[in-house]
């Protein structure tokens, strides 16, 4: 049961490191037990699958499910030596060496093996498939550039070699924090000794049967959860789930790593009255969407407000009333970007002069801070930064309509993305395009591919909580024909080579090739609207310690098991 305390001021100078502080202090000065809260639901374990990627199981497990790197709060994939270690064996072929510790073990005592590595692979690289893919996998960026694994079931070596020519870049991001999903459950549930020789035995009934089990057989329903299926490799694990009483993650004591600082964090998923569990004591750290909820009186708190890797937009469907790429510019062509961001891209903080938060996202396909931003963003010039009603009703009547209603998605409530949907509404009645706002506490960005909403309104990948990283990943393969998180069921040949291309490339001159190729591409195909990154807030209560913003898909529980709360 979680510990319900009132809200307490710091006993420390402000002045005292973190680290000192937790050095000198001693066991009972420590509150056993954070409350933790970000906004959006948890209703998996697999932060792979569409749904799950759309869900906060990376921010829910990254300390439960850890792999050989994490996403570090400027959005770089850094390697993680607690899993094992990595090297890169010498060649021309992209090959790396994976060398899981042999203390590595998982909390009901089954071994960490290559096992778990051939499985995240088979599940994210798309190369299973009849009709449509068997796994229900968020992305294949980089696991479709892995050749093949050499690995022994139940060895602690693995080798990960890449095709030819496919040097995939962001290669230490692969098999990280909550992609290594424990693959002795999967085998158990699909009846095999192991997963690793039906998957490279290409065996598609068997690998099937393990695919039915990733895609749902990880799902989670508080109040009835089964923890034989939910084993961590990390320093927490899952306890027990409800809604009364929350997601509550205890110490591991299979862990073979530095034992997290705090016994227990409990996490408050998208649902919970914050106002009231700051009241009663409930909450310690609550990251979330700025402006988008109340959280009552932040006496005792302290606010960090930043702009987050992840790009606030609008992700059209290429289906219906939108099927054409005129449509979609006649909605953009109506939406007040600029205004958009002056107003609600960065509340309650300055816009930065340059880089992220510095005003209107031009490019999808570069991030605001790298040096070829400038140069790409130019492309759309002076287009769609202002509510232009000639343009959207040149291109409305170049669709052959008069007249058209759009319904936007979001996950509710949130009281700056329906805010963006009112002024959306306001701007573009007068062009003849009613925007309808069709946001649910259980919507989630597949409701576009299936017709049940025209446009999604959320930040990269149409994610409804934290997103984004250095690398712009996600951004770039959710507009690549077959991706998961391509919702809105955009093709186009040129871009999926130019996507494919930037993942192998580090050359500056190059990727200002591609991306502003790219984007006079996109500015007329319009398949999504980047609007701005989406401003962040941290609120951390007083007598915390270690807690850092994490402004990327990860959010700030990445370093939860260093968190201390002191009396």
């Amino acid at each position: 049961m979680h510990v319900k305390r009132r809200w307490i001021a710091a006993l420390v100078a402000a002045s005292v490191g973190a680290v000192s502080i937790t050095a000198c202090s001693s066991p009972e000065d420590k509150v056993p037990s954070i409350g933790y809260s970000f906004d959006n639901v948890v209703n998996t374990y697999n932060a792979r699958t569409v749904d799950g990627a759309a869900s906060g199981a990376r921010q829910a497990f990254t300390r439960v499910q850890v792999g050989f790197s994490y996403l570090g709060p400027e959005g770089d994939a850094l390697l993680d030596n607690d899993i094992g270690t990595v090297s890169v064996v010498p060649g021309d072929t992209l090959t790396v060496q994976y060398s899981i510790a042999p203390a590595a073990t998982y909390s009901d005592g089954a071994p960490m093996a290559c096992d778990d590595l051939v499985l995240a692979w088979a599940a994210n690289s798309g190369r299973f498939a009849t009709d449509r893919p068997m796994f229900d996998a968020a992305s294949t960026a980089g696991y479709s550039d892995i050749e093949r694994i050499d690995c022994v079931p139940g060895a602690k070596e693995a080798t990960v070699v890449f095709a030819s020519g496919r040097s995939y870049q962001n290669w230490r991001a692969l098999f990280g924090a909550t992609d290594l999903l424990p693959a002795h459950v999967a085998a158990r549930a699909a009846g095999v000794p192991n997963v690793v020789d039906p998957i490279l035995a290409e065996d598609d009934d068997v690998v099937r049967r393990i695919a039915d089990f990733w895609n749902t057989g990880w799902t989670l329903t508080p109040g009835s959860i089964d923890l034989s299926l939910l084993p961590s490799a990390g320093p927490y694990r899952v306890e027990s789930y409800s809604a009364e009483d929350g997601l509550v993650l205890v110490a591991n004591d299979a862990w073979w790593g530095n034992p997290p600082q705090t016994e227990q964090v409990v996490v408050w998923p998208k649902g919970t009255d914050l106002a009231a569990k700051s009241a009663d004591g409930s909450l310690d750290v609550v990251d979330h969407g700025a402006g988008a909820v109340e959280l009552g009186t932040t006496e005792g708190f302290t606010t960090t407000e930043e702009p987050s890797r992840g790009v606030e937009q609008l992700t059209f469907s290429t289906q219906g009333v939108l099927g054409q790429a005129s449509a979609r510019r006649a909605v953009a062509a109506c939406i007040p970007r600029s205004d958009l961001f002056d107003t609600l891209g960065h509340p309650g903080s300055e816009a930065a002069d340059a880089g992220l938060g510095s005003g209107v996202v031009d490019s999808r396909l570069v991030q605001p801070d790298t040096l070829v931003y400038p140069s790409v963003a130019a492309v759309v010039g002076d287009r769609y930064q202002r509510s232009d009603l000639d343009q959207a009703s040149r291109e409305l009547e170049a669709a052959g309509e008069n007249a058209m209603t759009v319904r936007v998605g979001y996950r509710g409530p949130d009281a700056r993305r329906a805010q963006v949907v009112s002024r959306m509404a306001a701007d573009c009645a007068a062009a003849g395009i009613t925007v309808e706002d069709a946001s649910s506490p259980d919507f989630t960005p597949s409701a576009l591919r299936a017709g049940a909403v025209d446009a999604v309104l959320g930040s990269s990948g149409s994610l409804p909580g934290p997103s984004g990283s250095a690398a712009a990943v996600t951004a770039r393969y959710s507009l690549r024909t077959g991706i998961g998180l391509n919702v809105g069921g955009y093709s186009n040949g040129r871009i999926d080579s130019i996507v494919d291309q930037l993942a192998v490339t580090d050359d500056p001159e190059r990727i200002l090739a591609l991306a502003t190729e790219g984007e006079n591409i996109l500015w007329n195909d319009m398949p999504s609207l980047p609007l701005y990154n989406e401003p962040r807030t941290t609120v951390v209560s007083d007598g915390m310690q270690d807690v850092v913003p994490n402004p990327t898909a990860a959010g700030a529980g990445w370093n939860m098991d260093r968190w201390v709360l002191l009396r």
